[in-house]
């Protein structure tokens, strides 16, 4: 009936998940550098960190869908129940959209605001990376043991990634991609194979 109601409700909140980004850019902001070249949250070479993040996206995802596997076998992961798409046009649209959401908090706080602020108080580049791969995997232990684990590894992964590159755009872009094949993908896939 009212379906433009729940497609502005998904859109809004889509748009206010975003005020942590747009506080931590802020934050960066006041030290009185341009946020996005200092975290690297540029358009500026795009075939360059498309491709690495497609590839990070597919050395991350793979292991990430077998350590899914292993950990549902021994009862270490949580079950994911997928839920069917709605059959609205817009519905893919907005788990597209959903996905960059969550590709820009993790990525923008978790990596970018959080190494510089790290460093700024003097913690080494292995502190940081081991704080960071830490914390994010603790926003994902609803997924069990091993959502965890698989959350730190690609924490640290893409730490060491961002302080070798000095930019946060692979990492968004490979975040997007493994996002948006969960969020959308994996309905057609469940369908057809039980997890």
């Amino acid at each position: 009936d009212r379906a433009w109601l729940d497609l502005t409700y998904q859109l809004l909140g889509i748009a206010f998940g975003l005020a942590p980004v747009a506080l931590a850019l802020y934050l960066l902001w006041q030290s009185g550098k341009n946020p996005f070249k200092t975290i690297g949250l540029t358009f500026q070479n795009p075939i360059s960190w498309a491709l690495r993040g497609l590839g990070l996206a597919a050395v991350i995802g793979i292991p990430g869908i077998a350590l899914y596997f292993a950990g549902r076998y021994f009862g270490l992961a949580a079950k994911i129940v997928p839920s069917e798409l709605p059959s609205y046009w817009w519905a893919i649209p907005v788990l597209l959209l959903a996905a960059i959401k969550a590709a820009l908090l993790e990525e923008v706080l978790v990596v970018g605001y959080l190494f510089n602020r790290l460093s700024l108080l003097g913690f080494s580049d292995r502190q940081v990376i081991a704080v960071s791969a830490v914390f994010r995997g603790s926003y994902h232990l609803y997924q069990g043991i091993t959502g965890f684990l698989g959350n730190a590894i690609m924490g640290a992964v893409f730490g060491l990634l961002y302080k070798r590159w000095g930019k946060i755009m692979p990492l968004v872009f490979a975040h997007f991609l493994l996002d948006a094949v969960s969020f959308v993908g994996y309905t057609f896939i469940a369908s057809q194979f039980p997890l």
